[in-house]
């Protein structure tokens, strides 16, 4: 706490003298603010060459993502609160991307080289690495609670990995892992992830390890009723990838290994297929009838 109470003195009253000053500066120079967002991305490749390998994007796309981080930077001291909430969910998509934390103080160190080649206010020079290096903290925070065995695995699309990376958690709490990754007050969802990345043959493992019943002494396992709580349109996501259709159907049908009188004796089910959370009538059979035949 000691420390706590030193950085908080030493800082202490800045931060409203920063936000003004970086204000004056937004609204009286425009053509430096551009020349600003323009070499943010140049001058962080000069001091970390790798970072390239990270942003195999359009110059259109990454002069939108600087123009973001130029409004990031004044945006943290006026709307604190949701600035962090924002910036808490773009470090959630970090971990989809496999952003390593190393990339992100030279960023902010190009950042401030950036500015300084742009303005002799000492005031405006600190305001942009003090807000972009408060955003960086939020994301690296985020980055480790949310790069989990699972997330590296989709990231990798190796299916040996992301069956050893399952095989890890405990069965009462893969259905959650699976589904939902929590940090802060933010979430994703490494199975969906998996489909939108198009790591398919993951996002199949996904839904087969989910839809498997397993038991001990006392508790079946059975992850369907986590799925559709979880994600009750999932029907509806799936439509639009249709080779991961019939992985769910199987999956909601239960075969005995156990024949009698040549026939076996099989469960569907489909409780979540007819009715929603509420016991309304749920729309998943209109979805599957608006797509067609799955096969």
């Amino acid at each position: 706490w000691e420390n706590i109470e030193g950085l908080l003195k030493a800082t202490l009253g800045k931060p409203a003298v920063q936000e003004a000053a970086l204000s004056r500066f937004f609204e009286r120079h425009p053509d430096s603010v551009e020349k600003f967002k323009a070499s943010l991305f140049p001058t962080f490749l000069e001091i970390a060459p790798a970072g390239q390998d990270f942003l195999k994007k359009s110059s259109t796309r990454i002069f939108f993502i600087s123009d973001k981080i130029a409004t990031l930077a004044l945006e943290m001291y006026c709307y604190p609160t949701r600035m962090v909430e924002e910036t808490s969910a773009n470090g959630l998509r970090h971990v989809g991307y496999g952003v390593p934390t190393e990339m992100f103080p030279p960023f902010v160190s190009g950042a401030v080289m950036a500015i300084q080649a742009l303005t002799e206010d000492d005031m405006v020079v600190e305001a942009v690495p003090f807000s972009l290096a408060l955003a960086c903290k939020i994301m690296v925070r985020t980055l480790f609670e949310g790069s989990t065995l699972v997330m590296k695995a989709i990231n990798a699309n190796i299916r040996s990995q992301l069956r050893k990376a399952m095989d890890i958690i405990p069965r009462g709490k893969r259905a959650n892992e699976l589904l939902k990754i929590t940090a802060g007050s933010q979430s994703i969802s490494p199975f969906f992830w998996a489909v939108d990345s198009g790591a398919i043959g993951s996002a199949q493992m996904i839904l087969q390890d989910l839809l498997t019943i397993r038991a001990d002494r006392d508790v079946y396992y059975y992850g369907a009723d986590a799925l559709f709580t979880h994600f009750p349109r999932v029907v509806q996501r799936l439509c639009a990838t249709p080779v991961l259709l019939p992985t769910l159907m199987d999956g909601l049908v239960w075969r005995s290994r156990q024949t009698r009188q040549g026939v076996r004796r099989v469960n569907y089910y489909v409780k979540h297929l007819l009715k929603d959370a509420n016991d309304d009538i749920s729309q998943n059979l209109e979805w599957l009838g608006q797509h067609g035949d799955p096969g």
